[in-house]
Order: C-alpha cells, then structure tokens, then sequence
C-alpha cells in the first residue's frame, strides 16, 4: 500500500496523476486529503486516517508519499506511525512561508514544539527526500543542508515544485516500502 499526500492545493489534476503513478509501483495507493488551512487540526486528522488506513489493509509493505505541504506532513507522519516516507520538494517551514494562505500558521510551530524532540535523529533513515533543482517556490539548497544528515537526498534535474512526473523516482519508491511497526 502506497498512502499519498497531496500538497497545499489539493484540487490540483497533478494529484491525480501522482496516484495513476504510484499504481505502478502498487495498485492500492490511498490518497488522504486534509484541509491544508487549519495545521492542528490537520495534524490529528492525517494520524487517524492514516493510522485507520494501515488497519484497514492486508498489506504488509506501505510508504507514505508527499509533495510540498504533502512531504511536510508524510515526514512526521510517517515518523509517528512508524513507516518510511518519500518527500518531494517538501515544504519544511509553512510557519513562515504560508503566511497569508492559512488561519493559523503559526500552529505549526506548536507542532515542531509539541511533537517529539529531535524526531528527525530518531527517524533517521526512515525516510528520503527528492528535491528539484528547478523548484520555483522553495530553495531546496537550504532543504538538503536541512535534512542531509538525517535522510538520503536525491535531485532531480527536471521537475518543478508541484513534481508532475515522479515515474523516475517509482523503482525508489518501490524499494523503501516495508512493514509498518505498529
């Protein structure tokens, strides 16, 4: 089972074609939509969906996957329900950087000061990031020196933000999916 994240706009035709993607690495991919606008909220409504999706399913291998908003959320998520997350172009700091497009950016710090301490030392490995060298809505250089030490990093050379086409990163993903440990 692959468990998708869309990003800050969910309504995108991109999603969709994210989801047919992922169907080839495994045909049960799960989308989990959440509201994007209220971060507390979402936060315990991706834990219990998600953690509800893995009951649900026989099987044995998942991942979880986000782009931008998406990977900010798979990451600690995935974190948290003890599975592997693969993050593109994830967006690290919505605190800052979604000022204006959200109620309550500032719930995102409460998370980060809430959550586990030092998560990232303790997922350490669990989780790898793609970052595009053509990404025009965050500086991915500042991500990877972010999460170098923690994840692997990949680059890729020629999507943009959204990440239209993952099909080059699919035997990746396909390689990362394991048994949860619930």
């Amino acid at each position: 089972m692959i468990i998708y994240l869309h990003g800050f706009d969910s309504t995108s035709p991109g999603n969709h074609e994210k989801v047919l993607q992922l169907q080839f690495v495994d045909p049960d991919v799960r989308t989990v939509s959440y509201s994007t606008i209220h971060p507390r909220h979402d936060m315990s409504h991706l834990l219990k969906e998600v953690h509800k999706q893995l009951m649900l399913s026989a099987d044995e291998e998942v991942v979880i996957c986000g782009v931008g908003l998406g990977g900010y959320w798979s990451e600690r998520i995935g974190f948290l329900c003890g599975i592997p997350s693969v993050i593109f172009n994830p967006n690290l700091h919505p605190e800052v950087n979604m000022q204006g497009r959200i109620e309550r950016p500032e719930e995102y710090i409460d998370i980060a000061s809430k959550c586990v301490t030092e998560f990232r030392t303790k997922n350490k490995g669990n989780c790898t990031v793609v970052l595009s060298e053509n990404d025009e809505v965050l500086d991915n250089k500042v991500s990877e020196q972010e999460l170098k030490d923690y994840y692997q990093v990949v680059w890729d050379k020629e999507q943009s933000h959204k990440f239209k086409d993952i099909s080059h990163h699919l035997q990746l993903i396909k390689s990362l999916k394991r048994l949860p440990s619930l």
